[in-house]
């Protein structure tokens, strides 16, 4: 079996420096910015709870992004490899994070995937292809804790008339 390695870079720079450093645990700000060449940078804090602010991307909405697009791309690669016309994809996914004693892991992601396929035909299929799916995901095979799919299928014909 061929093993191929892939590695992926990116620089966080912390701005949330309001003059005095960590000085104290209220006096700075969470606030950081994540960048990699030749795309927009993605502006990051804490999660609110955690003194973060609430207008920027926090750690676990990324995770939670990095898993549903993960699943996403699998699960579109193997439709296509296996004769399955999506026209439409989107995803509501909930992550559950257990924080016990100030120290927090997630415990479990629900994936919840609404595609639209081409016609009746495909309906099993599709649904069996969330597996696959999962099995391929990197994202997915890389945590500690349970991805699910709940995924619900719908066909283009009825989906036009609504």
């Amino acid at each position: 079996m061929r093993q191929r390695e892939h590695t992926y870079t990116l620089t966080l720079r912390w701005t949330g420096d309001r003059g005095t450093g960590t000085s104290g645990y209220r006096r700075f700000g969470r606030d950081h910015d994540v960048i990699a060449d030749g795309k927009p940078s993605l502006a990051g804090s804490a999660d609110p709870f955690f003194r973060g602010d609430a207008d920027r991307w926090n750690p676990e909405e990324l995770l939670l992004a990095a898993l549903a697009q993960c699943h996403m791309l699998s699960y579109l690669a193997e439709c296509a490899r296996g004769g399955v016309v999506v026209t439409g994809y989107s995803d509501e996914p909930v992550g559950t994070m257990t924080e016990t004693l100030g120290v927090g892991e997630f415990t479990s992601v629900q994936l919840r995937p609404v595609v639209t396929v081409a016609d009746a035909t495909m309906l099993d299929r599709a649904r069996e292809l969330h597996e696959p799916a999962h099995q391929a995901c990197f994202i997915a095979r890389s945590v500690n804790f349970p991805v699910r799919h709940e995924a619900r299928i719908d066909i283009a014909a009825d989906t036009d008339r609504s």
